[in-house]
């Protein structure tokens, strides 16, 4: 049977392919496209010679230093017109285990643990517009010592007319964690809680803050 199976599989290979030349369909057009490397390679080359280049990165410096400056406002904050003062209590509740540097557990998963314990904040923090005079001027009168806190303005032509450190809160990430809907305000300690204060300056109310 297999000797049978072998003669049948060699005569149906001895039989010739009937090959034609079914001629050509359709139009048929060479491989013109060029390498995207090369062509990415190209189009910097003449960037480069035309001082597109040049352009485009001066347009970058130019960009970035005036974000550096004067970085984006933070929205939806309005003068305030109404004095208004809540407690902010910072305690978290740890989601995993606080270990020391051996290994030994400092806090357990679940505890409930109060920043202020450990780190107090030493100084106030003021919140304000520094393109308002007013509010400039009021955050540089309450304390000497408070960190100033722009959430709109040029922190950087402020530190060098006043000769003082000014931040700014980018994107308002602390307005939002303190809750602060209007300017100026501040931030305080007050035992084992924060003690937060919109404050309403004379010139909108006519009473000293």
């Amino acid at each position: 049977m297999k000797r049978a199976l072998l003669v049948t599989f060699a005569l149906v290979l001895a039989v010739p392919a009937d090959a034609r030349d079914y001629g050509q369909q359709g139009a048929v057009f060479p491989v013109i496209e060029r390498d995207l490397l090369e062509q990415i390679h190209t189009r910097l080359t003449a960037m480069e010679k035309s001082g597109e280049t040049q352009r485009l990165n001066q347009e970058l410096k130019r960009r970035t230093t005036a974000r550096v400056n004067r970085p984006e406002p933070v929205a939806g904050l309005v003068p305030a017109s109404a004095a208004r003062r809540w407690s902010f209590d910072p305690t978290i509740t740890l989601e995993t285990d606080i270990r020391g540097a051996k290994g030994e557990l400092i806090h357990a998963r679940g505890t409930r643990v109060n920043p202020l314990d450990s780190v107090p904040l030493r100084t106030q923090l003021l919140f304000f517009d520094g393109d308002d005079p007013d509010q400039l001027a009021w955050a540089l009168r309450v304390s000497p010592g408070a960190k100033l806190i722009l959430t709109k303005g040029a922190p950087l032509e402020l530190m060098k007319a006043r000769q003082r450190r000014f931040y700014f809160d980018q994107g308002g990430k602390l307005i939002a964690h303190f809750g602060i809907r209007a300017l100026p305000a501040r931030v305080r300690q007050n035992g084992r809680v924060l003690e937060v204060s919109e404050v309403v300056l004379p010139s909108r109310q006519g009473a000293r803050p």
